[in-house]
């Protein structure tokens, strides 16, 4: 139980760590980067509400395998649902806080939130899998739930700085922004993760590979060109 436990939360922790190293400015405090990973898992109850009842409308229109069905599931459904209820949990308790003073703060903050999130959503999968399930996660959802994470919280800080140099209109642009870019990426990520045919798995390392890669890079750009607002 316990080795369960740590190999579900483990890749987790390490990940959120290097994103928080990577913030060369100024460190978080702590207290809100534990809210934050706190209400990543709360994110996680509010989503299997929506995605429960957005599967049983889904299910009762359209006949399940069928592609109009798995768009919609994907990417409505599912997408929506949890980089969503991220976003507008993360901007509640960011928005207004004074430790919100550069673009890459809002990187740790949506790393941290999407990382309490699918630490939570890991322990069930591996509670109910196995070990197994726990070393596949470790190096395709986790990591996945943090690149949303990167991409989401990019253009957050960047909507932050618009917002404080008079510039609504583009705050409010890149804050749609901030949630529309996870919410496709994660829709292709679970549209191509649960195709049946070898094709779809050789997609899934290739898009996988590319996510990660950008993450990486928006991570490093951001952190070696940040400046306070």
């Amino acid at each position: 139980m316990i080795i369960l436990i740590a190999a579900a939360v483990i890749p987790a922790i390490m990940l959120l760590n290097y994103i928080r190293k990577a913030d060369r400015l100024e460190a978080e405090p702590p207290a809100l980067i534990r809210r934050l990973v706190l209400l990543g898992l709360g994110a996680t109850v509010l989503a299997a509400l929506t995605e429960s009842l957005g599967s049983a409308f889904l299910s009762y229109v359209f006949s399940e395998g069928t592609l109009i069905h798995d768009l919609l599931m994907y990417f409505i459904v599912v997408a929506v649902s949890e980089e969503g209820f991220k976003y507008l949990l993360m901007k509640k308790a960011t928005w207004n806080h004074p430790a919100f003073n550069c673009v890459f703060d809002g990187v740790v903050y949506a790393v941290a939130i999407s990382l309490g999130f699918a630490l939570w959503e890991n322990i069930g999968y591996v509670m109910q899998f196995g070990f197994g399930t726990a070393i596949v996660r470790a190096v395709t959802a986790i990591p996945g739930h943090a690149s949303f994470g990167v991409f989401m919280g990019a253009l957050y800080g960047a909507a932050k700085r618009a917002s404080l140099y008079g510039d609504e209109v583009t705050s409010k642009k890149l804050r749609s922004q901030a949630v529309l870019l996870p919410v496709i990426l994660h829709g292709l990520y679970d549209f191509i993760a649960t195709g049946e045919s070898g094709i779809y798995l050789v997609l899934f390392f290739v898009f996988i590979f590319l996510l990660f890669k950008k993450a990486k890079q928006t991570v490093r750009n951001l952190s070696e060109n940040d400046a306070y607002f």
